[in-house]
């Protein structure tokens, strides 16, 4: 629907992660009135920032995919994300290296990784490609087709169902993979992409291989500035169309009103009526807290608390003073175990004794996010959320940091030597700050019976006006899912606001 001052409904959106800026910028293009509320003093959610002592530190999301997505943010209003921003290309897209020492650069271009294969075996070679085909195959349908389409009805799922057994969706991404390489490394090099969503590759849908294809598709990218200076260019954009952000504003108690109209009331006891309200909070938190007060929102609550919930993470910020160069921006430290680790962080109930890390390194792509001759660095360990595992965080998140920092230094030599600033985010953390469920990181598992469908529905169908987007909802979490939720969700909003 186009711009225009005789629209005259209103939305608030609860939360400025990527979802719903994208879904604040979507309305207020369209002519919606909208109101984005942040609890915390800066907007992006989970993609957050620190500043300490020169080093920029973002908090949240470091790989940026499907840039398209974005652009489309800015074309609603005919503007250009370019002017906006810089994204820039990160190569190789992944650094992967093992605990025996073995390494490989998962990257774009197609005959080097291909190369790269082939030296280890031939067969694999062969069966990469297929398995690259599938993947192209699997993305035209479970990307292409599905991925900003909400699923409301259980007649929506049936609808997609033939294709998906043709694809073998009740199949496990490793298993999939299994069934093209047989290298232990290289199936783990092709099935770790699930973990970026909060899937375990042992259990999240083959679907989730669509990943592989659409990162060779449109690369990785990171934004010039980082993340968070992504999160300000959204920001500016959503200001410029007139739309308002409060910061510092958390949402205490949301109600409908007899006309079917939401208050919203903040954490200062300030009141307002909108139209709808779009949530970009955690699912189980707007259920259970915000709408607390309607049965069905308690209902609701009680049903996620039965659903699989993903791992939760520990986050290590730090910056050295010394300039770590041969180092890739995105690394994946593979641990002793895969498997057996997995089932550890997703199955068990205590924190494993060892762990699989993700390295981001921004500052080999930007040096000015840390002072002149120094590196910022970013890692994280995938751990049981805190429904899982029973972990005194408080007491053992400063030697757990030393454990990883020790790590480490097999990619940064004497990294403990050059540290000058570091802070960290527990599952605690995860739970007290963001108010996510359990301390989840990624919402609700991304399982094949937590998916389409079966996942949170984008709308709620009993209590109107009530959107969601996120990871919490269809299709997921990630950038590309978080952003695609919300133009899904926003079309079902703006059906219902024009026919009322």
């Amino acid at each position: 629907m186009p711009e225009s001052s005789n629209f005259d409904k209103s939305a608030a959106v609860i939360g400025s992660g990527f979802g719903g800026l994208a879904a604040a910028i979507r309305l207020q293009s369209a002519g919606v009135n909208t109101v984005l509320y942040e609890a915390r003093d800066k907007p992006g959610g989970r993609a957050y920032v620190y500043h300490d002592d020169g080093y920029t530190f973002d908090a949240g999301p470091t790989v940026v995919t499907a840039p398209h997505t974005l652009e489309e943010l800015f074309e609603l209003s005919d503007r250009k994300l370019e002017d906006y921003i810089e994204l820039m290309e990160v190569s190789p897209m992944y650094r992967l290296i093992w605990s025996d020492g073995d390494r490989f650069d998962y990257v774009r271009d197609a005959d080097k990784m291909l190369e790269q294969i082939r030296q280890r075996s031939e067969k694999d070679a062969i069966g990469y490609q297929k398995f690259f085909k599938y993947s192209e195959k699997v993305f035209d349908k479970g990307y292409t087709d599905l991925v900003d389409r909400p699923f409301l009805r259980f007649s929506d799922m049936l609808r997609v169902t033939p294709d998906l057994m043709k694809l073998r969706a009740e199949r496990s991404v490793y298993k999939t993979v299994s069934k093209y390489v047989k290298d232990e490394h290289l199936r783990q090099a092709m099935s770790f992409h699930s973990l970026l969503v909060g899937g375990n590759p042992f259990q999240t849908s083959s679907i989730y291989t669509l990943i592989h294809f659409l990162e060779r598709q449109w690369g990785v990218y990171f934004p010039r500035g980082g993340t968070h200076a992504l999160v300000r260019a959204l920001v500016k954009l959503f200001e410029e169309l007139g739309g308002e952000i409060r910061l510092n504003s958390p949402v205490k108690q949301a109600r409908l009103t007899d006309k079917n109209q939401h208050e919203i009331i903040d954490g200062a006891g300030n009141a307002q009526h909108f139209d709808v309200v779009v949530s970009n909070a955690d699912i189980h938190h707007t259920y259970k807290q915000i709408y607390g007060s309607h049965k069905i929102a308690k209902k609701r609550a009680k049903k996620l608390e039965k659903m699989d919930w993903s791992m939760s993470l520990f986050v290590l910020h730090f910056g050295t003073d010394i300039e770590y160069k041969d180092v890739a921006h995105h690394t994946i430290l593979f641990g002793p175990r895969y498997k057996e680790l997995l089932d550890e962080i997703f199955k068990g109930y205590k924190l494993p004794d060892d762990f699989s890390l993700y390295l981001h390194v921004p500052t080999v792509t930007d040096p000015k996010l840390a002072p002149e001759g120094c590196s910022a660095g970013y890692v994280l360990a995938p751990v049981p959320h805190l429904g899982r595992a029973d972990v005194d965080w408080d007491s053992i998140a400063e030697e757990y940091a030393d454990k990883i920092i020790q790590a480490l230094e097999v990619e940064l030599p004497e990294l403990s030597k050059h540290i000058v600033t570091r802070r960290h985010f527990t599952p605690n953390m995860f739970e007290s700050e963001l108010v996510a469920f359990q301390g989840s990181a990624f919402s609700v598992a991304p399982k094949l019976t937590q998916s389409a469908y079966f996942r949170p529905h984008n709308k709620d169908k009993k209590i109107p006006g009530l959107y969601f987007v996120g990871a919490g909802t269809h299709p997921g979490a990630g950038l590309p899912g978080v952003i695609n939720s919300a133009k899904a969700t926003t079309r079902l909003v703006m059906e219902d606001l024009t026919q009322n």
